[in-house]
């Protein structure tokens, strides 16, 4: 070989080593860009099947809350119903002092009859309270008050300010279970509500003189978390304080800018 050719040896061999290096850079790119549109599709399949999995379990979900809505409005509703009906037929035939107490059972079975119906239409969404949640919570109290459960009171400070309806009914809901574990735990024989409007929130504190308790140490099933929960859905903040033997103070604070409805 001579020597004048050893240089253009080195040049062929490099252009096909060149060749051959950028023939597998472009098999090497192609085969990467098809691994990354399978891995895209592959994600893509999967957050499809997730979603669709999802919106199934929601349909499964909002029909078995659908039938359980009509269920308790239909059925339980109408044996209610009845037994109401009854009870007025009672009432009227008696004319002892039992009328009385009678017709607080006629009274305690009509409100039960008128809470599985807001219910029924609470799990569709479309609940509105009969009047405010202030006039509710009053007929709460005087109830439980006429039958010396407990001593309830209410107190109004402010300029009364229209509420979401909507919102209205969850506040009832959170102060309905504020009254209820009142009732059941705290061995109290006075419950007090006071609700203060101001131009920018509405202030609503329940107090009860009873056995009060430890936060540290406060049962899960206490029903507190829930009413926290509640409040944090229409904005608005949820306090708990308690002492054993001091009693328990229970604080709503909903912003009225947030929650007034225009």
């Amino acid at each position: 070989m001579e020597q004048k050719e050893i240089p253009l040896l080195i040049i062929s061999f490099s252009i096909v080593l060149l060749t051959l290096l950028g023939t597998l850079l472009v098999f090497f790119l192609y085969f990467q860009k098809k691994k990354s549109k399978f891995l895209m599709d592959k994600m893509e399949a999967e957050l499809f099947f997730n979603s669709e999995l999802a919106k199934s379990r929601i349909e499964i979900k909002e029909q078995t809350l659908s039938n359980i809505s009509r269920e308790l409005h239909d059925n339980i509703g109408q044996i209610l119903s009845v037994a109401v009906m009854q009870l007025n037929l009672m009432v009227a035939k008696i004319d002892t002092d039992d009328k009385h107490e009678l017709d607080e059972v006629r009274k305690l079975v009509s409100k039960s009859l008128d809470e599985i119906r807001m219910v029924a239409k609470l799990i569709n969404g479309d609940v509105e309270l009969q009047s405010g949640f202030i006039d509710a919570v009053t007929e709460d109290l005087n109830r439980i008050t006429k039958l010396k459960i407990i001593n309830g009171n209410l107190n109004i400070s402010g300029q009364v300010q229209p509420i979401d309806p909507q919102h209205e009914v969850i506040i009832y809901r959170i102060l309905q279970e504020a009254i209820s574990n009142a009732l059941k735990y705290s061995h109290s024989k006075t419950i007090d509500v006071d609700i203060c409007f101001d131009t920018k929130e509405c202030i609503i504190e329940v107090t009860d003189s009873g056995i009060g308790f430890n936060n540290a140490t406060v049962p899960k099933g206490s029903g507190l978390a829930n009413m926290n929960t509640r409040a944090r859905l229409i904005g608005a903040a949820f306090l708990v304080s308690s002492r054993p033997n001091e009693g328990t103070k229970l604080k709503i604070v909903y912003p009225l800018q947030k929650g007034h409805k225009e």
